[in-house]
């Protein structure tokens, strides 16, 4: 049996790319699952299907830079399955542009998102975690959270941003386990959310060697299903023609 059957594992960002693939692995590998993001005719029909398929799944409209919303989230793991294994903060956005195009608006939804959406599920699942003796706590990064790149300066810096964080919460904790996926270029919708005519071009050409968010689900996976003492901090996951 998978050590993956029977956990319960809540993650955000799951109506499509990594979330949705994360998803649709773990419930094939026996979790039961709580997801959530803000389009929920897409969740409704991939917990539909999950559970057509036997999956033991829940799901709820998630907007992740309200605090609210991620305690409603938590809250719902524990009503419907008593506990929650692990949290997987996935939700992001991506809307690269150069620094001088002042694109403020765009550079508030990253550090609300991708920030303060990170800090706010901690904020949520930490508690329950610790009264539990035992959780897991996956944020997903990105190979720009390794690296910078021009056009992605702000994008780049919150997920730098994000492994700090997940750096500082490991060493905090010796009983919760903390684990940081960096992707590096995945089929999704992130390049969708791409404004500026220049870093859009820019992304295509990056999106020829890209691979697929099952790549990234089974590295979270794999961070998952090991024994509780062993805890997987970091993992990155390229295409194997990728450059950097």
């Amino acid at each position: 049996m998978s050590n993956l059957s029977g956990k319960v594992v809540a993650i955000t960002g799951a109506s499509s790319g990594i979330g949705e693939a994360a998803a649709r692995y773990l419930a094939a590998s026996g979790a039961r699952l709580v997801i959530g993001a803000r389009r929920t005719d897409r969740l409704d029909r991939l917990a539909a299907t999950i559970a057509s398929q036997g999956g033991d799944i829940r799901f709820a409209a998630l907007d992740v830079t309200r605090r609210s919303d991620l305690e409603a989230f938590v809250g719902l793991a524990l009503s419907a399955y008593g506990r929650l294994d692990v949290l997987v903060n996935n939700a992001g956005v991506m809307p690269l542009s150069p620094l001088d195009a002042l694109k403020v608006d765009e550079w508030d939804r990253m550090i609300d998102v991708n920030i303060k959406g990170v800090l706010y599920g901690i904020a949520a699942a930490l508690p329950v975690m610790k009264q539990q003796g035992f959780g897991q706590i996956v944020n997903v990064s990105s190979i720009g959270g390794h690296r910078v790149s021009p056009t992605a300066a702000v994008y780049c810096a919150t997920k730098f941003a994000v492994r700090a964080i997940s750096d500082g919460l490991r060493q905090e904790n010796d009983r919760i386990r903390v684990t940081v996926i960096s992707p590096g270029v995945i089929t999704s919708d992130l390049a969708d959310t791409i404004s500026d005519p220049v870093a859009r071009e820019t992304m295509k050409s990056f999106r020829a060697i890209a691979i697929g968010p099952e790549a990234i689900a089974r590295a979270i996976a794999y961070a998952v299903e090991q024994p509780d003492d062993v805890d997987v901090s970091e993992i990155v996951v390229r295409p194997t023609a990728s450059p950097n």
